[in-house]
């Protein structure tokens, strides 16, 4: 990871002085650098040792940041991680241009890579990601969603590049197919049971653990499987005041909210179905060679549960 660091840090140099700065407040704020991880761990797990894996992991990180430049923009997001998001920082504009810089420096990188199936899989995660985001913005406000509904904007929106890093992997050791789709099937169940996980302490986490604004996605209209949960397993009177807070997004009733997630057992029933993709993840992780880096793809999965933020 210091490797991918250097990466990052020279890459995101610019003649343009904002361009490196917003670049570099977003990144420098302490995310978990998760997709990176995933990339460099199952490209140890199937004995690739080059020097491509690093720039490729920058690469996957460069693409998941400008998706939440230009995320917190359409959201209206004023708090990650902790502090003051970048467009509240620095004002719409420059995130949305300088989301843009890190997509074409991403490709730019990737170009360099020289690999037409590396390229492939990049490009249509890319695409995948941008499709499920314009699927959430359709879904917004919307509280007759289903789990197969939910499900399917997440696995586009937050899975995909999950699934890309871990399959990125398996290209570059050129470890054939069955390999990659193992890789493959472990990345898009890792990334969705961590969105299921994410939307679980939404409702169970404090603002301080989760680093954002508890009730965003409320305020937003976002059915995520908490609320399709509560409203499965709660009574009329209770499904009625979610379907109104889902679709006026008035954060006013979300302490009512928040206690009808919790009472109705929805928080329980969303962290099985997070439980089952960890699952399937290391599924697929124990079909790896068996090594310290496939251990550590089952204890990622295992350990992903216990998050708090």
């Amino acid at each position: 990871m210091l490797e991918v660091d250097k990466v990052i840090a020279r890459r995101l140099d610019s003649g343009v002085p904002l361009v490196g700065e917003v670049a570099r407040y977003i990144i420098s704020a302490g995310g978990k650098r998760l997709r990176p991880v995933l990339l460099l761990l199952t490209c140890g797990a199937l004995g690739y040792q080059g020097s491509q894996r690093f720039n490729l992991a920058a690469v996957v990180e460069f693409i998941h940041t400008a998706t939440l430049l230009h995320d917190d923009v359409v959201d209206e997001s004023t708090l990650r991680r902790g502090r003051s998001t970048a467009n509240e920082a620095f004002g719409n504009p420059a995130s949305v241009l300088v989301g843009d810089f890190l997509y074409s420096r991403a490709f730019q990188m990737m170009v360099e890579a020289d690999n037409m199936r590396v390229m492939q899989i990049l490009a249509e995660a890319t695409n995948i990601i941008a499709e499920g985001e314009v699927l959430q913005l359709m879904n917004m406000h919307d509280a007759s969603l289903d789990e197969a509904d939910y499900l399917r904007v997440i696995r586009s929106k937050t899975a995909k590049l999950f699934e890309a890093s871990a399959r990125l992997g398996a290209i570059l050791s050129a470890s054939g197919p069955a390999f990659e789709e193992a890789c493959a099937i472990y990345g898009q169940a890792l990334g969705t049971a961590f969105q299921v996980v994410d939307d679980v302490l939404d409702y169970a986490g404090t603002a301080a653990e989760m680093g954002k604004n508890l009730g965003d996605d409320l305020r937003e209209g976002k059915a995520t499987l908490p609320l399709i949960m509560a409203m499965q397993l709660g009574t009329t009177s209770q499904r009625d005041l979610i379907r109104e807070a889902i679709e006026t997004g008035a954060v006013t009733q979300l302490s009512l909210v928040v206690n009808i997630v919790r009472q109705t057992g929805a928080l329980d029933a969303t962290h099985d179905a997070a439980a089952q993709e960890a699952q399937r993840a290391i599924a697929a992780a124990r079909t790896l060679p068996d090594n310290r880096f496939t251990e550590g793809l089952i204890q990622l999965a295992s350990q992903l549960l216990e998050r708090r933020h």
